[in-house]
């Protein structure tokens, strides 16, 4: 029989909670409903009005992995919905507003992909990211050497970046933004992009080409795009093991020398919740940046 609980007075019904999801070390579905409840209050700010997309892989990452951005069938009626601009016409996808939908999500076993604006205002970014891609033999800690380089350059024009692992082999950076579009914030990464290849041009490229990419690390600017989405922080992601996007330390980023310095599972993220918070609540306490 499917257990039946509630969250926040809604009835939600948590299937295969025995089913081992990471085969690698065991780890069931219902460890990942525990480890989205208890990392809930510092996941849910950063999925708030924001349409999700979900990489959904019910059978584990050696299964079948696939995209749903419309509304799912058989969502509940409590869950919040909205109306959301794309190029191919406007589509109905679901918002994450609160624990109970967290959990609903969660138990459909998905990455959370979120874009850089809200729902409220579609066409202004709020957020610019940059995700930190290394061509081996290149690692995340040339990622950090680069990311270092992108917060000072950041800095200069008065923006304050955050980072945070991919939960695979790179790093994001984040920052706040306001008073620009999507295609002007993508504009503006593309430039810094550029810039880093021209000082750096035995560490970075900013081209997507595969054969220019191994040994580098790959400065994808264009997840800034309106219609592209990157990573949620704190999402459990879809690897051999229950690895997390997780917000880290600059102390962090300046230290590391080993690639498994910057490789978080849930567990351990649950423990660096706990003990420090997110690690990125600047993004919502300082005021945003306008972009030049």
């Amino acid at each position: 029989m499917t257990p039946i609980t509630e969250v926040e007075g809604r009835r939600l019904a948590l299937s295969n909670l025995e089913k081992v999801l990471y085969p690698a070390t065991g780890f069931t579905k219902g460890e990942v409903l525990h480890y989205y409840a208890t990392v809930a209050g510092a996941l849910l700010p950063h999925l708030r009005d924001r349409p999700v997309s979900f990489l959904r892989y019910p059978d584990g990452p050696d299964g079948q992995l696939f995209f749903a951005k419309n509304v799912p069938p058989g969502t509940p009626e409590w869950v919040t919905t909205a109306r959301v601009p794309r190029a191919e016409g406007p589509a109905r996808m679901v918002l994450v507003q609160d624990l109970a939908s967290l959990m609903w999500a969660a138990n459909l076993v998905t990455e959370f992909h979120t874009p850089q604006w809200v729902i409220q205002d579609p066409g202004e970014a709020d957020r610019i990211v940059f995700d930190l891609d290394p061509g081996a033999p290149a690692t995340v800690v040339e990622c950090c050497e680069v990311a270092l380089w992108l917060r000072e350059r950041l800095a200069a024009d008065g923006i304050e970046a955050h980072a945070k692992t991919s939960g695979s082999k790179g790093l994001h950076l984040v920052a706040s933004v306001r008073g620009a579009s999507s295609d002007r914030v993508t504009e503006y990464a593309k430039r810094l992009a550029v810039e880093a290849e021209r000082e750096m041009p035995r560490l970075v490229v900013h081209r997507m080409t595969r054969s220019l990419r191994p040994g580098k690390v790959f400065v994808d600017w264009s997840q800034n795009a309106a219609r592209k989405t990157t990573a949620t922080p704190y999402t459990l992601r879809a690897r051999a093991e229950p690895t997390v996007s997780a917000p880290v330390g600059w102390e962090e980023v300046e230290a590391c020398g080993r690639p498994e310095e910057l490789v978080f599972r849930a567990e351990d993220v649950s423990a660096r919740v706990r003990e420090h918070g997110d690690l990125l609540g600047p993004l919502f306490e300082r005021g945003a940046a306008e972009v030049p």
